[in-house]
């Protein structure tokens, strides 16, 4: 009683067929494929926005940090 046999998984498969048709079935299959995909292309590029800011953020940061380091080299000499 526990568990699912692949014959009751058979018999829902069939209910659900008749009840809902392969046509409206292959549409929501589709319309949830495309859904994937745009939810994929959108988390791609929202990594590449990620990245570019973290890429500004530290064009901004690694100047001033070399000429500090460039003011100790001066100091050194």
């Amino acid at each position: 009683m526990g568990s699912f046999s692949i014959w009751h998984w058979l018999v829902v498969l069939g209910i659900v067929v008749l009840v809902f048709g392969t046509k409206k079935l292959r549409g929501a299959g589709g319309d949830l494929g495309a859904a994937v995909k745009n939810f994929k292309t959108s988390m791609k590029d929202g990594e590449e926005e990620a990245n570019k800011n973290t890429e500004a953020l530290r064009a901004e940061i690694m100047p001033s940090a070399k000429s500090t380091a460039g003011d100790k080299h001066d100091e050194k000499v």
